[in-house]
């Protein structure tokens, strides 16, 4: 099992066999359903919305209109958190865009303001 606390930031080595097994878990679903009832079972309600906020932010630095503080302030997330997703930005990774661009059709109303 990955002893996540040894891990550098920076690591770029590749994934481990513990995050592959976990990114064949995840390619493996197939629909929005299947892939909700996995994220609530491994993810607690707090680790999910984190996620989420994540999700947010790197959608914000892709579009490249606001700036760290700015994105930390609309979103909650600390500007730590904002600042450790330069990839998404600075400069674009291509393979990252295409991930956005994939994952726009997802841009849903949040369920918390569906009436």
């Amino acid at each position: 099992m990955t002893n996540f606390a040894n891990i550098p930031n920076n690591d770029t080595s590749g994934p481990d066999a513990d995050t592959e097994a976990l990114l064949c878990a995840l390619t493996s679903l197939r629909n929005r359903g299947e892939l909700l009832r996995f994220l609530t079972d491994l993810c607690t309600p707090a680790e999910l919305r984190a996620l989420a906020a994540r999700w947010q932010v790197a959608k914000l630095l892709d579009a490249g209109d606001l700036s760290y503080r700015e994105i930390s302030e609309k979103t909650g997330a600390s500007t730590t958190t904002v600042e450790r997703k330069p990839s998404v930005s600075m400069p674009p990774n291509p393979t990252n865009r295409a991930s956005l661009s994939r994952a726009s059709c997802l841009d849903v109303v949040p369920l918390a303001t569906r009436a």
